[in-house]
Parts: C-alpha cells; sequence; structure tokens
C-alpha cells in the first residue's frame, strides 16, 4: 500500500513537470511570435524587445520566458493543491483538539484525498476504542458498586448477629442456635455471591477454557429432571420433557450446560409456582438444538427483557435477600452458552415465559 501510494505520487508529480514545461514552452513560443509580428507596429514591444536583445540576446530570452512560464503552471496546477493541503492541515488540527466527530474533508482522488480517507479511519477507529474504553471503565465502576452493594448486605447481618454473640446479648442457648444459624446462611449466601462472581469473570475474560465432548441433550436434560423431581414436587410444580428425536448431539462441557439448565430450572421453579408445571421441549431446527424452558407464572415485563442477562440486574428489585439470587445467574449462563457457539433468548407474556437455548448440532459444527 504504501509503495503503491509513493509510486503514484512520483508519477503524478512528474507528469505535473512535463505539463508545465510543454505549456510553458508552447506560450512562450507564441509570445515570442506575437511580438515578432507586432514588432514594428507596437512601440513597447518593440523597446522591450531591443532591450533583452541587447542585453541577454533571442535565444536566452526564450530560455527565460520558458522558465517564467514553467514555474507560473506548476503554481497553477499546484494552487487546488495547496489549498487542500491547508483545509486538511486546519480539519486535522481542529480534531487533535479532541473533535473526534468531526471529519477531514475528503475532495480529490490524489494522495491528499487518501491521507483524509485513512485520518478519517484512523479517528473512528480511535473514537470507537476511546468509547470501547469509557464503557468498560463504566462498567467495571457499576461492577464494583453492585459486588460492594450485594457483599455488604450479608457481611453486615454476620457481623451484627456474631456481635450480639460476642456481647452474650442473647436469652438462652435456642436464641444462640438462632443467631448461629443465621449468621450461617448468611455466610452461605456471601459465599455463592462470591462463586458466582468469580466464575463470572473467568467466563467474560476467557480463562475458562471449554472441554467439548460429544453427548445427547435429551439425556442430560431427562437426568437434570428426574434430580429435580422432589424438588419439582415441594414447590407445587411438574415437569415435563418432550423431545422431536431421542437423540440429538451436541458438543460442550457437560458440567458447563448442567449449570445453564440448572439456573433456568430454578428461575422456573422460583417465579412459576402459579403455573404449576414446567415444560421442556427439545427440536431440531436449521443446523441447531433449540431448548426450550416454560413455566407458566408471571410474566416479565416487557421492558426488562432486554436486560434481563444483564449482571445484576433483577427484575424484581426487592428480591435481593432470600428470592433473588447473586444477580449473575443469568449472565453466567448467557456467557457459558456464548462459550458453546449458542445462544439465549427469553420471551414472556400472560400466558408463558420461555427461555430458548440454542446449541449448535454436534455434526453441523463439525461440517463448518
Amino acid at each position: 500500500m504504501k509503495g503503491n501510494v509513493t509510486a503514484g505520487m512520483t508519477i503524478r508529480f512528474i507528469g505535473q513537470l512535463f505539463l508545465s514545461a510543454f505549456l510553458g514552452i508552447f506560450t512562450a513560443l507564441v509570445l515570442m511570435l506575437g511580438a515578432s509580428y507586432f514588432y514594428e507596429q507596437v512601440t513597447i514591444i518593440r523597446r522591450v524587445g531591443s532591450f533583452f536583445n541587447d542585453a541577454i540576446g533571442l535565444t536566452a530570452t526564450f530560455v527565460l520566458a520558458c522558465c517564467i512560464f514553467f514555474i507560473v503552471y506548476i503554481v497553477v496546477l499546484q494552487w487546488r493543491r495547496f489549498r487542500y493541503f491547508g483545509e486538511v492541515t486546519e480539519a486535522i488540527m481542529h480534531i487533535s483538539e479532541g473533535n473526534f466527530d468531526d471529519k477531514v474533508p475528503v475532495r480529490q482522488r490524489n494522495e491528499l484525498g487518501e491521507l483524509a480517507s485513512f485520518t478519517n479511519r484512523l479517528v473512528l477507529q480511535l473514537k470507537t476504542s476511546m468509547d470501547e474504553e469509557r464503557r468498560a471503565e463504566q462498567t467495571k465502576n457499576e461492577l464494583i458498586t453492585n459486588v460492594s452493594h450485594d457483599l455488604r448486605t450479608p457481611l453486615t447481618s454476620i457481623i451484627g448477629y456474631l456481635g450480639l454473640i460476642e456481647q452474650d446479648r442473647y436469652r438462652d442457648e435456642v436464641e444462640l442456635r438462632h443467631y448461629v444459624q443465621i449468621a450461617y446462611d448468611k455466610s452461605l449466601r456471601l459465599n455463592g455471591l462470591i462463586s458466582d462472581l468469580f466464575e463470572y469473570t473467568r467466563m467474560r475474560n476467557n480463562t475458562l477454557p471449554v472441554k467439548n465432548v460429544s453427548l445427547n441433550l435429551v439425556e442430560l436434560l431427562s437426568q437434570l429432571l428426574e434430580q429435580y423431581r422432589i424438588p419439582l414436587q415441594q414447590a407445587g410444580l411438574v415437569g415435563e420433557l418432550r423431545a422431536q428425536s431421542p437423540k440429538l448431539i451436541v458438543e460442550g462441557e457437560p458440567n458447563k450446560l448442567v449449570r445453564v439448565f440448572e439456573n433456568l430450572f430454578s428461575n422456573a421453579m422460583t417465579y412459576g409456582q402459579a403455573g404449576k408445571r414446567i415444560d421442556i421441549r427439545l427440536i431440531q431446527e436449521q443446523g441447531f438444538v433449540v431448548a426450550e424452558i416454560n413455566n407458566y407464572g408471571e410474566a416479565i415485563p416487557e421492558s426488562d427483557l432486554p436486560y434481563l442477562f444483564d449482571r445484576f440486574y433483577r427484575v424484581d428489585k426487592s428480591r435481593t435477600e432470600h428470592s433473588g439470587g447473586s444477580g449473575l445467574g443469568l449472565a453466567i449462563v448467557k456467557s457459558i452458552v456464548e462459550k458453546h457457539e449458542g445462544t439465549i433468548s427469553v420471551s414472556s407474556d400472560q400466558d408463558m415465559t420461555s427461555f430458548q437455548v440454542r446449541l449448535p448440532l454436534a455434526t453441523n459444527k463439525e461440517s463448518r
């Protein structure tokens, strides 16, 4: 690219030199012929001609005229370029002051036009990088704020109840055990939050490699549904699995995919109890296995759907202690699914809330 630009500039400059030389010689020749024609008729032409002829001679006068007109034509041909160069310089100076929304005008198809185009591309990339850096900084600040808040709540309770124990501010052993149990429960919640945060960070920073094996998603969900049979009964729910085929093979890490569907099952159990059942549907669609986890409880507001997979986002802002989880579950689920080259989406209305997980078929993934 660099060689092409340099060659183009050289060829263009040489062409302008030849053109200016030709025009200079042609203009000087026309001028000399015109002067000789009017030599006897116009006094001033005769005097000027006699002066140059006596001073330097006719040939030198012609050469001098050629040089003068050569310089004039060079300036004329380069004038637009000089003016455009000034515009480009002014625009670059303006952008260098921090006005990254402005652009260098691209008006000529030459090296200056290419320079302006490359500068605009560089400014756009710089602006994009700066915007990403600002978003990353904002994301980091929000993460620190949310983590601090969610860690402080159980930690404050732990310190409070341990303080009561340390000061012997309990009536009997029953109340002591009650305080210890609360502190223990808060510690478990704190540990769960830290574990979720650690796993989410590892997933987002690509430090957690996926060890793929071929597995039958129908069998995996059947076994998981069997493991959840008693918790489902305790929650007053019934789970049912329907699969388009008894074998739908995907490639993935079983433990990670189990984590995905465990989280979706838990959400369905927590927020879909009013519907009395959970339906799991598996179909093959355009080279993907689509797993739908459907519950029939309270609908998710439409305004919350785009943010449901954002970290620390909760539909019900009051669900922060007992039923709201860490706020990282769905964010981790999305990261795991994307690690498996899949996608996850959600839809919700008054009748049903459905999470759709799309994973590539093993045969389709190998063919790609």
